[in-house]
């Protein structure tokens, strides 16, 4: 069962680049009375704790998991947390898409839809990786041990669709959409917590 371990552990490294996809938040902001997009960031920010919660114990199983473990338990632990995370941001995708574009706020249309898109392809690659990983052969270690090692390579692909959701939604939240972001209280509590992660 060594031979599984540090393709698991290279798996876990991989993921462990960026485990949580939160709004960037300014400290202090400007009070704007701008009621339509406060509305708008409240419907954004409202399932996003859930939502982190949920794709950062993901992240977190992954790494625990990568330390020890046979075959069937890596591939259980792993199975499920690709699951989380493509629902984690599959949420996200669904409640931007719900919430629609930031209104008032000049090109936010494309914005919110290039992030919508992006969110909804890193939820299929963590599906994709889901069925990838309840295909891998437990019984026979050399072929389990190639098959991790062929998911470990495809989340390098993963990993970039990743820095280019997170791109898309800081290009987005810009501005006064940043400034209406900050103040919601489900955002704001996100950003503690991955403050609290990256600590």
């Amino acid at each position: 069962m060594e031979g599984a371990k540090p393709v698991n552990k290279k798996l876990a490294a991989a993921l462990s680049g960026g485990a949580v996809l939160v709004v960037a938040l300014s400290g202090c902001s400007e009070e704007k009375d701008n009621k339509e997009l406060d509305a708008w960031a409240k419907q954004v920010c409202e399932t996003v704790p859930a939502q982190q919660a949920k794709i950062v114990a993901a992240y977190d199983a992954l790494a625990k998991v990568a330390k020890n473990g046979a075959p069937e338990d890596l591939q259980k632990t792993d199975s499920q947390a690709f699951q989380d995370l493509s629902d984690g941001f599959k949420g996200r995708a669904t409640a931007l898409k719900s919430a629609g574009a930031p209104p008032g706020v000049e090109g936010s249309a494309k914005k919110q839809q290039d992030a919508v898109q992006k969110l909804t392809v890193l939820s299929d690659s963590y599906a994709d990786l889901k069925k990838q990983v309840d295909a891998l052969d437990t019984k026979d270690q050399g072929k389990f041990a190639t098959g991790l090692d062929d998911v470990s390579k495809q989340m390098k692909d993963v990993s970039q669709q990743y820095k280019g959701a997170v791109a898309a939604l800081r290009s987005l939240e810009q501005g006064d959409v940043k400034e209406a972001v900050a103040k919601q209280a489900g955002c704001k509590k996100a950003a503690e917590s991955a403050s609290a992660t990256d600590s």
